[in-house]
């Protein structure tokens, strides 16, 4: 099959979503006009995930996986997924469907005239802990790298592979992939996507890391906007 975007979601002590990944997207594949496919990268999860991961698989060709010997991070799950998709586009989306795959319709409209195009949640359904910590965060990267981007934290995200394939990678990279395209001269596009309360699981995320790890990794990143090699080929001759 010709699929024309790789759907990442990485997933980590998800089992009680994975039926409703597989319905939801079993779904948005029959209604959307992309051929696309699921590539679920199993982080190391311990709650029977990958059996449930397996068996979803196993049952249908447009959900593929890698599976990590030990839980590695969320980059490293995002940097994975990237490294093994040979489509043209990448989407993302977290395993918490707390956005919608129906959105990637929306993002994809646009995709043809920019290297990615990003979601921002328009009324995040959030507890009002997560709504301040990620309040922070934003904040702290915004006047620290002033990226232009208005929700970093929006995990649904449609890329072109090529551009994808040449972020630079480090830990909480997951943080700047649209400003990590922006060094690469790359345009980025914003719209508003739908957000909704987590039905099931629980957030891997705290005040820890998503504003004292986010402040860490915002320097990591203006070390390298400075020292980031960008350059474009006029001519060549190479036998």
């Amino acid at each position: 099959m010709d699929y024309r975007m790789t759907i990442i979601i990485p997933v980590f002590n998800e089992i009680d979503n994975l039926d409703r990944i597989h319905s939801t997207f079993t779904d948005y594949f029959s209604k959307s006009n992309t051929k696309s496919k699921v590539l679920f990268v199993d982080d190391g999860s311990t709650d029977g995930s990958f059996d449930k991961i397996t068996e979803i698989c196993n049952d249908n060709p447009d959900f593929e996986y890698l599976k990590f010997k030990n839980n590695c991070g969320l980059s490293a799950a995002i940097k994975a997924g990237i490294d093994n998709t040979s489509t043209e586009l990448i989407g993302y989306i977290d395993a918490d469907l707390q956005t919608t795959p129906y959105d990637f319709d929306l993002l994809l409209e646009d995709i043809d005239n920019y290297q990615a195009v990003i979601g921002f949640r328009g009324k995040r359904k959030d507890t009002l802990s997560k709504k301040i910590q990620s309040l922070i965060a934003n904040n702290i990267r915004r006047s620290l790298i002033n990226d232009g981007i208005i929700d970093t934290g929006c995990p649904l995200k449609v890329l072109r592979t090529d551009v994808a394939k040449k972020i630079p990678f480090f830990k909480g990279m997951h943080r700047f992939i649209p400003a990590l395209i922006l060094l690469q001269d790359g345009k980025v596009k914003q719209l508003k996507v739908q957000h909704f309360e987590r039905i099931a699981g629980t957030s891997k995320f705290n005040i820890f890391n998503r504003s004292l790890k986010a402040l860490r990794d915002t320097f990591a990143y203006r070390w390298m906007r400075k020292s980031y090699i960008n350059y474009t080929i006029e001519k060549s001759k190479i036998n």
